[in-house]
């Protein structure tokens, strides 16, 4: 079974809205929704599952029933972080009865733009080594600062990644990365890509993400999300 697990336990204060982030609406329709439709339309996902802000459930639920979400199957309780709210999920899917072979792809709530080939990509690279993780190389410049003013260090480009979700793994494999976390002490990493790196001994496969694939953090976020879903690629280019 594939599942998309949706994480959506953050209340979105960088925003700065009256409620979380992942609940704005945008286009008639609430960003989490937008996101939910991708994996509704792929026809390789069976289930999706999300990770949801305590007092939230109902409103997701309602939502997913107006949008017509067929596949959401389980809401899980978020979690005072990230990596909690992730392991509050993958726990969820196992205590549901889901086996450890079934394939769980790990994605933000805020990113609406997902498209159909990443979805695809990550089901076959996972199935293929078992660790798949989205990404792009990075293009700019970077410099290396401690206080965010003042730098004196760059750091070469051609070797980052730039990550995104979704990231997927095998039910059984990522629960073994967290729980060997939990027996290393490491409580709090910012992403299932860096808890991986940080448990170590795992190699982890590149998916080609897009810059579309955006995560919605800021209200200029929603600025750029409403541009790039009122946009076409040009008739004359290639």
């Amino acid at each position: 079974m594939n599942i998309a697990l949706l994480i959506a336990g953050g209340s979105g204060n960088r925003m700065g809205q009256d409620i979380p982030k992942q609940f704005l609406h945008v286009d008639g329709c609430p960003i989490i929704i937008h996101t939910m439709q991708c994996f509704q339309r792929h026809p390789d996902v069976d289930v999706i599952a999300v990770v949801c802000l305590k007092g939230w459930e109902t409103v997701l639920q309602a939502y997913a029933n107006q949008f017509n979400i067929t596949k959401l199957k389980w809401i899980f309780p978020g979690g005072s972080s990230g990596m909690e709210s992730i392991h509050n999920g993958i726990y969820g899917l196992k205590e549901q009865g889901c086996d450890d072979q079934d394939l769980v792809m790990i994605h933000d709530s805020v990113r609406p733009l997902l498209s159909q080939d990443i979805i695809s990509t990550n089901i076959a690279i996972c199935q293929a080594y078992g660790y798949a993780i989205t990404g792009i190389q990075c293009r700019e410049a970077i410099l290396e600062s401690e206080d965010g003013f003042v730098s004196k260090t760059s750091i070469p480009r051609d070797t980052l990644i730039r990550t995104q979700t979704p990231q997927t793994f095998r039910l059984g494999n990522i629960i073994e990365v967290h729980e060997e976390a939990k027996r290393k002490g490491i409580v709090d990493s910012v992403a299932s890509c860096t808890l991986i790196a940080e448990v170590g001994g795992r190699e982890m496969h590149i998916v080609p993400g897009s810059e579309k694939n955006i995560k919605v953090t800021t209200v200029e976020d929603i600025e750029i999300l409403k541009a790039l879903m009122h946009t076409s690629k040009e008739d004359w280019m290639k």
